[in-house]
């Protein structure tokens, strides 16, 4: 998806006589978003900020091996032999002019000191160039972060979002209208801003003693092309991957989900083992043991560490164990320890997203991580499936979107009074806007909020069709057409799977976390690209075959199985 965003100027922290003022620069081809008020807390909000920060640029996806010492010591080693080579040369070549010609010799030794001091200044003004490069260069930063940041200027808050560069971690931070004081020119309204890695670092100059001011910089909006040096436009071209992963995780919390409360001794267990211990093998999980009334128990796989929250019960309707992956993300929300009040993770189920509300204060940091690190084919058939079956009607959309005209922001029981359809109906109808970019579900707040994360309202088309393979391997499942004939556990806790779908020999090997290692099959999907290309729809259904039998034909059936 192409994107074409206009700035005047840039994002700055600005200092004003007595102060200090975070001026972002708005999207001027957005419709015209002000804020502009004091904070109460500036302390708070820088490190807030600089934790939605390293989820911007955070990237967990699996890397090469850096061999780039042992590089440099073969380079090394390399350049000191060819030293001696060329000492000996000299020393020879010295000893024949002299013997030959009678002249004095060359210093050989001063001019290879020169050379070495050379050679180092030049190779050192580069390094600091391509690091000069890599901060302030638009086209570097845009390699690294796709689109920027959103802000939202609501009735009641303020909220900033961002996606991570792997694309499996969403970040919003909500900052309630009370954190701030003496507020004027308030336009509401959503808007991308300006964002360089020099404006995180300016960020960590706020102090307590000083006053700062924020701001979503009003005069920008009323700026022409051409007419203003600092103006200038940015096209984005948008990877469907990062697109279609935001809007996923956008619609997985419009869902119902299990909320568990963690007090801030609870989380920093957590992230203390984490931070200690690296699991050499499979499983790697956060496990949830969810009992109605007692206290929730969190099991650090394969260690099998438990830590129990004895400061709040579990109040959902029924016990269950719930899986969860890509725990080393959770180290983002490390520096947020010293002033949280208390936090609350939101599980969708087994293998699918997870979030994390940190509150501080007026001030609150929501982590959603996908169901993966690697947000890619392994685990986005599971979400895939928590889709609505049937297709919300334009009609029901429409009403939805309308109940928003006189507040952006409303409750559940409002839209379905509102709209007087099913709450069945409703929760499809919000899941559809939500993976659309039209709106968000504030966890904590339990408010829906009508909010166009894109300048236009987005396609089903744009966003990306359901991989096709995932869609076919549902429908095998769904038609019974999934004969599983083995379903072995090895101690090492690999899985065994072999089976018929339909009538073709398949056969799947799973690590302990239910992630796809090896697989066999006759089709040519299979045959051409393996699992390089994700796995086929023969393997994907002998797997889902094994999972507890569930497929909700209706809406009312899809919505029964949510929990709700």
């Amino acid at each position: 998806m192409n994107l074409t965003l206009a700035y005047r100027g840039r994002s700055a922290i600005v200092s004003r006589p007595g102060g200090l003022a975070v001026s972002l620069a708005p999207n001027l081809r957005r419709d015209r978003v002000a804020f502009d008020a004091a904070f109460l807390q500036p302390l708070r909000f820088r490190e807030a900020i600089g934790a939605l920060h390293d989820v911007v640029v955070s990237d967990h996806r699996y890397h090469a091996k850096d061999n780039s010492a042992y590089e440099s010591y073969l380079a090394e080693r390399n350049q000191r032999e060819a030293e001696l080579r060329r000492t000996v040369a000299g020393r020879t070549r010295t000893a024949i002019l002299k013997e030959s010609a009678g002249i004095d010799p060359v210093d050989v030794a001063a001019l290879e000191t020169d050379y070495r001091r050379l050679r180092t200044q030049y190779w050192g003004a580069r390094q600091k160039y391509s690091n000069y490069l890599s901060r302030h260069d638009p086209e570097l930063w845009r390699l690294l972060v796709p689109c920027d940041p959103v802000v939202t200027v609501a009735p009641d808050c303020l909220f900033f979002e961002c996606f991570s560069v792997d694309e499996s971690s969403y970040g919003c931070l909500t900052v309630d209208r009370g954190a701030f004081s003496g507020e004027r020119d308030v336009a509401l309204g959503t808007t991308n801003v300006d964002y360089s890695w020099s404006l995180y670092e300016h960020f960590q100059t706020l102090r307590s003693y000083r006053e700062t001011r924020f701001l979503v910089d009003p005069g920008g909006i009323e700026v022409q092309a051409g007419e203003e040096p600092g103006y200038r436009e940015e096209k984005i071209d948008l990877p469907p991957s990062w697109l279609r992963g935001f809007m996923q995780i956008q619609a997985a919390m419009s869902l119902p989900m299990r909320r568990v409360s963690i007090s801030r001794e609870g989380l920093y267990s957590v992230l203390a083992f984490l931070k200690r211990h690296r699991a050499s093998r499979s499983p790697r999980a956060v496990r949830f043991e969810l009992i109605p009334g007692q206290p929730v128990a969190i099991i650090l796989e394969p260690w099998e560490r438990r830590i129990v929250l004895h400061s709040h019960p579990y109040e959902g309707p029924r016990s269950e164990v719930i899986r969860v992956w890509g725990r080393d993300r959770l180290r983002l929300l490390a520096r947020l320890l010293p002033l949280m009040d208390e936090a609350e993770v939101y599980l969708l189920g087994t293998g699918l997203p997870s979030f994390w509300s940190v509150r501080m204060g007026e001030m609150r940091l929501l982590l959603g991580l996908s169901g993966w690190t690697a947000n890619d084919w392994t685990g986005s058939g599971a979400l895939d499936q928590l889709a609505p079956p049937a297709e919300p009607s334009d009609a029901l959309l429409g009403d939805i979107a309308a109940t928003f005209e006189d507040s952006p922001a409303k409750t559940f029981d409002q839209i379905r009074q509102r709209t007087g359809a099913a709450p069945a109906y409703v929760t499809a109808g919000l899941n559809r806007l939500a993976l659309m970019g039209q709106l968000i579900h504030d966890l904590h707040a339990g408010l829906y909020r009508w909010r166009q994360i894109m300048p236009v309202a987005l396609a089903l088309d744009a966003i990306g069709p359901e991989n096709a393979e995932t869609a076919a391997a549902r429908e095998l499942v769904a038609q019974g057409k999934v004969k599983i004939t083995r379903d072995d556990r090895r101690d090492d806790g690999l899985r065994i799977l072999e089976g018929e779908v339909p009538d073709r020999p398949v056969t799947l090997l799973l690590d302990a976390d239910g992630r796809m290692l090896r697989g066999k099959c006759t089709c040519s999907h299979h045959f051409t690209g393996g699992l390089r290309r994700g796995p086929c729809r023969h393997l994907q259904a002998l797997r889902d075959g094994t999972r507890p039998a569930h497929s909700p034909r209706s809406l009312d059936a899809w919505f029964a199985s949510l929990g709700m």
